[in-house]
């Protein structure tokens, strides 16, 4: 008998790594995810905001950050600023940075959904490999009948289609909050 835990394992691997990257998609509210992304030049080398930072959401439309060290701030700004598929332009007063997260219009949010639509076919693609490293595995074994080897790819294929159907809700459910006003 075929076992697909170890498939199952893998693609469960994927659909966690896509949600995060829908985490980090911007949704016209503010969220610390959004930020988690930004890499910050310090101390020499780059490390992640959130390591150089607090990052907190005093309400929808803005982000507090306090760096742990006061010295860094002008890196963090510039860092935020230079990212631009965040499209933000942080203000600082020398002790914290604010990031006003402006409405977001409809040609914008058209283009965040495009921009989330490319990880579903990236996560998508990665479901499709495990699927024909399964499928490869199941050719070359030498002890399974024919019957079994149909089995087994039919049960790697619906295994397949049930992670590709919650990559496809999991964008759905995002997409309609990026378009929600």
């Amino acid at each position: 008998m075929f076992d697909t835990k170890d498939d199952r394992k893998k693609m469960e691997g994927i659909i966690d790594r896509f949600k995060t990257e829908m985490k980090k998609v911007r949704t016209g509210r503010a969220h610390p995810d959004m930020l988690s992304g930004v890499k910050v030049e310090v101390y020499g080398q780059f490390m992640p905001l959130n390591q150089v930072a607090n990052i907190t959401a005093s309400d929808a439309t803005l982000l507090v950050i306090t760096p742990f060290d006061p010295t860094n701030i002008q890196a963090i700004s510039n860092a935020i600023r230079s990212d631009q598929s965040l499209g933000l332009n942080p203000s600082d007063d020398g002790r914290v940075i604010r990031v006003p997260i402006p409405p977001l219009t409809e040609e914008r949010r058209k283009e965040i959904v495009k921009h989330a639509s490319a990880k579903v076919e990236e996560a998508k693609v990665a479901l499709r490999n495990i699927r024909e490293d399964a499928r490869k595995s199941v050719k070359i074994a030498t002890e399974m009948s024919e019957d079994v080897k149909k089995r087994a790819e039919k049960e790697i294929d619906e295994l397949t289609k049930e992670f590709n159907n919650k990559v496809e809700a999991e964008f759905k459910t995002k997409s309609e909050e990026i378009m929600k006003l």
